[in-house]
């Protein structure tokens, strides 16, 4: 269940508080351990209720564990660092001819993982591949797309018949550092349709759309709030405050993705003024504002206490 202030701040009813939340990598925990629970601990309008010793530090999972992976779809993701996410090193779809082929997975999961779609195509196709195919549009990229988007709906049926969650939540790194991979014109014609067709179902069903997505996506966000998306998730050096703040005002909930590159090199005086220029730029009384941090390893711990004393002290900024 979505507590009361998420609720109408992405319904733009006025919460009390801009809701916030911090996010620890499990190499973070790893790292610091009793430290860093205790500094949870210390911030309960961050982290909520924390039970002294209920975090067992050494919890890593999925293809946060070192080594190699294989996922349902034959991918193979590599881990060169425990408690850090993989990445993709062998695509089981070097070729156009190998997608005549490509058989999706037989048993569904009952979830969509992150890259669920843009992704899931790069890491068929390998990423230069991908791009040669959005270049030349041969006949087996709509194949492709096709065949991840069919399986994607089939998975989506079967999450809507299990859960009653009000918001379902999504992910797909849809942008690069400074730009989209693609023009936002091809982007329209390809790709919009698969996300306007996977969240019509869940609007159908009575659930927002909660949507991250990494990089630069700014021009695309529009066409994500036609798509069906509540609440969005975007970076905020990747996109840039002030067009954030010119594109979502009032259009779409905005659950800011804090400098994460800041970070590991920002004072605390500084982490402080950049939460502080976000809610100006992005908050209002009538809400359409959360506030997210994600903390790596190479984070101080000093700067992750800022992190959250800032946002305990301005979460409250329109009260």
């Amino acid at each position: 269940m979505m507590d009361s202030d998420r609720k109408k701040a992405m319904r733009f009813e006025g919460p009390e508080y801009i809701p916030v939340g911090v996010s620890i990598l499990p190499a973070t925990w790893v790292q610091y351990r009793e430290a860093l629970e205790d500094l949870v601990a210390r911030h309960p309008a961050v982290f909520g209720a924390w039970q002294q010793g209920s975090r067992d530090y050494d919890l890593v999972e999925g293809t946060y564990v070192a080594g190699e992976h294989v996922d349902a779809w034959g991918c193979v993701w590599r881990n060169i660092r425990h408690g850090m996410d993989a990445m993709v090193v062998e695509h089981p779809v070097p070729t156009r001819e190998a997608v005549h082929h490509l058989q999706p997975p037989k048993t569904l999961l009952r979830r969509l993982a992150h890259g669920f779609m843009y992704l899931r195509l790069a890491d068929l196709r390998g990423f230069d591949a991908l791009m040669m195919d959005f270049a030349e549009e041969p006949p087996e990229l709509q194949m492709l797309i096709d065949t991840v988007l069919a399986h994607n709906l089939r998975e989506m049926e079967a999450i809507l018949e299990d859960r009653d969650a009000e918001v379902l939540y999504f992910g797909d790194d849809l942008g690069m550092q400074a730009s989209l991979p693609i023009s936002p014109a091809k982007w329209r014609k390809y790709l919009k349709p698969c996300y306007a067709a996977l969240y019509g179902l869940c609007h159908e069903a009575g659930r927002d759309i909660y949507m991250h997505s990494d990089g630069h996506i700014v021009e695309i966000i529009p066409d994500l709030v036609e798509c069906g998306v509540n609440v969005i998730n975007p970076q905020v050096r990747a996109n840039g405050l002030d067009r954030l703040a010119e594109t979502c005002r009032g259009l779409v909930c905005v659950d800011l993705d804090l400098d994460r590159q800041m970070f590991p090199f920002a004072t605390p005086e500084e982490i402080d003024t950049h939460v502080r220029e976000a809610v100006e730029a992005l908050g209002s009384p009538e809400g359409g504002l959360w506030l997210k941090a994600e903390c790596a390893p190479d984070v101080p711990l000093e700067n992750i206490e800022a992190i959250c004393a800032a946002m305990e002290r301005y979460r409250g900024y329109f009260r």
